[in-house]
C-alpha cells in the first residue's frame, strides 16, 4: 500500500511540472504581461483609515473656567444673543463659533389660558424661555442677572424676590460652581463648550426644583452636529411640553378684574397638573397653528420638560419619517408613531405633510391633551371648520353651572362628532341657538326619543331631508337631558362666538377655567369652588 501510494505521488508531481512548462511556453509565445506596479498592490493590500470618532473624549472641552457672581445688576433687556428665537418658529443657526446669550430671570404674570392669570418665575421674562442653538464645538458665554426684584413693565410682582440659577443639560461643568444660585441684584456668568449634539433642557436649579419648573422656569437648547442634520427641511419649530398646578390665590388679588392664579403646593407634590401645555399655553398651537404646506418637510424640535409627566407626542394624519431620540441623529427610528418623553427626554422628528388640512399634534396621553397639550399644523388651504372631536378639542368654555356642565361633557362625548356649538354644521346641524329655535319640550321629545319623532314631527323630518343622517338614539335619562338643555341653554345666553374654530369663548365671568379633567389623585386635591369663597 505504500508503494503504490509513492508511486501515485510520483505521477502526480510529474503531471504537475509537465503543465507548469506547457504554460510557460505559451506566455513566453505572446506578449508578456508586467507586474503591477509597487504602489498600486500597496494600496491594495493598505487597510482604509478609521473614521474620526465624533465622541472622542479626547478632542472635548473640560476646562471652561471657574463662573463669576458679582453685584452688578444687569438693566437692559431680559434676554438677548443672536443665538436665541423668541417664540416656536426656530431661527437658522448663527455661524459664530462663540454664542454670547444673556437670560435674566424676572417674576411676571403670564396667561395660560383664557382668564387665567398665573404669578409665573421666568428665563428671559417668558414661559417657556427662549429657544437657545448652537452647535457641537462653539463655546457658549452666559450670563443671567437675578432680577426677580424687579417688577415687570406694566405688571406688579406678585411673588417675593428669591434666589435663582441656571442649569444647563447641554452643559458638562461643576455645578456647584456653574449652577449656584444666586441672590436678587447678583449677576453670575460662566462658559462652556457644547459637547454632544441633541436637544437639551435648561431650568432652575435652586431648591426647591420642582417648584421653579413648576412656576415656568425652564427652556430648550438645541446643539446640531458639527456637521449639521443629514437632512433638509422646509420648516422648523420647537414644541415644549410643560406642566402647570394652579389654584386661586388665597389672598384673592386680581389683575385687570381677573382672580389670580397661584402655584398649588399640593398639586405639584401629587403629580396633579390642572394644565398640560405646549410652550406655555393652554391649546395655544389650537389658536395659532404652526405654518406649513402639503408636500413639505417639518422638522419638530419636541421636549418635555415635566416637571413630573410622561408624554407621548404624536402627529395626528402622519408619520415621523425620522425620529432622533434626545435630539441626535445617531439615535434614529424610521417610521415612528409617537415618541415617548419622560420629563427632561427630547427627540427631533420629521415628517411630510401629505395633502392640505389641519394635523393635530397632540399628547397621546389623552387626559394630558383634553388639558391643553394640543395643537395644529396648519396646512389648510382656506379657512373651515377644525374636524378635531376626537382630539381632545372642547366644543366650548366651560360653564359655571354644574348642571350645564355635566350636559356640556355629555355633548362632547356623544355629540360632537356630527354638531356643533357655533362651528358650523357638521353631519348635523350647528346647534348654536337651538333653544331659540326649538321650545323645551320639542327638545325634550327629540333628545329623548328621535326615530318616533321622525315619523310624526314635520321639523324632524325636514332635518333629515337636509342632513340625510338620522339621528341615533342614545338612550338619555331624564336627568341627562335636562343636563344637555341647561347646556344649551347656558351656550346660547353666554357664548360669544368669533368664527367658527372651537372653542368658543364665553362672556366674562360666565366660563370656568378648562382644568376639568385632573391626571393625579383627585382626593388629595382642594376644591376649588372652597378656595374662591
Amino acid at each position: 500500500m505504500n508503494t503504490t501510494h509513492r508511486e501515485g505521488a510520483s505521477l502526480s508531481v510529474a503531471a504537475g511540472v509537465v503543465l507548469t512548462a506547457a504554460a510557460l511556453l505559451v506566455t513566453g509565445c505572446g506578449k508578456s504581461t508586467p507586474p503591477p506596479p509597487a504602489d498600486v498592490s500597496a494600496k491594495a493590500s493598505a487597510p482604509a483609515p478609521a473614521a474620526a470618532d465624533p465622541y472622542d473624549i479626547s478632542k472635548m472641552d473640560f476646562k471652561p473656567g471657574p463662573a463669576t457672581v458679582t453685584s452688578e445688576r444687569h438693566t437692559g433687556p431680559f434676554a438677548s444673543g443672536d443665538a436665541l428665537s423668541m417664540d416656536a418658529m426656530v431661527k437658522p443657526l448663527s455661524p459664530a463659533p462663540v454664542k454670547e446669550i444673556r437670560l435674566d430671570t424676572t417674576h411676571k404674570i403670564i396667561d395660560i389660558a383664557p382668564g387665567v392669570k398665573f404669578s409665573a418665575w421666568t428665563f428671559g421674562d417668558q414661559v417657556p424661555g427662549p429657544v437657545v442653538r448652537v452647535r457641537v464645538g462653539d463655546r457658549v458665554k452666559f450670563s443671567m442677572t437675578n432680577r426677580s426684584d424687579e417688577p415687570a413693565p406694566g405688571l406688579r410682582v406678585t411673588a417675593a424676590p428669591m434666589m435663582h440659577s441656571m442649569d444647563f443639560h447641554s452643559a458638562m461643568v461643576s455645578p456647584q460652581d456653574k449652577y449656584r444660585s444666586v441672590a436678587p441684584g447678583q449677576t453670575i456668568s460662566f462658559e462652556f463648550t457644547a459637547n454632544y449634539p441633541g436637544v437639551y433642557m435648561y431650568h432652575c436649579g435652586t431648591p426647591m426644583v420642582l417648584e421653579h419648573i413648576a412656576s415656568g422656569m425652564y427652556g430648550m437648547m438645541i446643539v446640531e452636529p458639527k456637521g449639521g442634520y443629514p437632512t433638509k427641511v422646509d420648516h422648523e419649530y420647537a414644541v415644549i411640553q410643560s406642566e402647570f398646578y394652579t389654584k386661586l390665590d388665597p389672598d384673592k388679588r386680581k389683575v385687570d378684574g381677573v382672580p389670580l392664579y397661584v402655584l398649588d403646593g399640593d398639586r405639584v407634590r401629587t403629580k396633579a397638573p390642572t394644565y398640560t401645555v405646549f410652550n406655555g399655553r393652554y391649546n395655544g398651537f389650537v389658536d395659532s397653528p404652526l405654518p406649513a404646506k402639503a408636500g413639505e418637510r417639518v422638522r419638530l424640535f419636541v421636549l418635555n420638560v415635566g416637571p413630573s409627566n410622561t408624554s407621548s407626542f404624536h402627529v395626528v394624519g402622519t408619520i415621523f419619517d425620522r425620529a432622533w431620540l434626545e435630539g441626535n441623529p445617531d439615535n434614529q427610528i424610521r417610521g415612528a408613531q409617537t415618541v415617548l418623553l419622560g420629563s427632561s427626554n427630547s427627540a427631533i422628528v420629521e415628517f411630510v405633510v401629505p395633502e392640505p388640512g389641519n394635523y393635530v399634534m397632540v399628547d397621546h396621553h389623552f387626559a394630558n391633551a383634553s388639558q391643553g397639550a394640543i395643537g395644529l399644523i396648519g396646512a389648510s388651504t382656506g379657512k373651515g371648520a377644525i374636524e378635531a372631536e376626537h382630539h381632545n378639542i372642547p366644543a366650548t368654555a366651560a360653564p359655571t353651572d354644574p348642571n350645564a356642565v355635566k350636559g356640556k361633557l355629555a355633548f362632547e362625548s356623544k355629540c360632537l362628532a356630527c354638531h356643533s356649538i357655533a362651528g358650523g354644521d357638521k353631519l348635523g346641524p350647528d346647534l348654536y341657538g337651538v333653544t331659540k329655535r326649538r321650545n323645551d319640550a320639542w327638545l325634550a321629545k327629540w333628545l329623548k326619543s328621535p326615530e318616533q319623532m321622525l315619523q310624526s314631527d314635520a321639523d324632524a323630518k325636514s332635518m333629515l331631508d337636509k342632513y340625510k343622517v338620522p339621528m341615533p338614539n342614545q338612550n338619555l335619562s331624564d336627568e341627562e337631558i335636562r343636563q344637555f338643555a341647561d347646556y344649551f341653554k347656558w351656550a346660547d345666553v353666554n357664548l360669544r362666538p368669533q368664527g367658527q374654530e372651537q372653542p368658543q369663548p364665553a362672556a366674562p365671568g360666565k366660563a370656568l377655567p378648562p382644568n376639568k379633567t385632573l391626571s393625579g389623585s383627585p382626593s388629595a386635591i382642594p376644591n376649588e369652588k372652597a378656595s374662591q369663597k
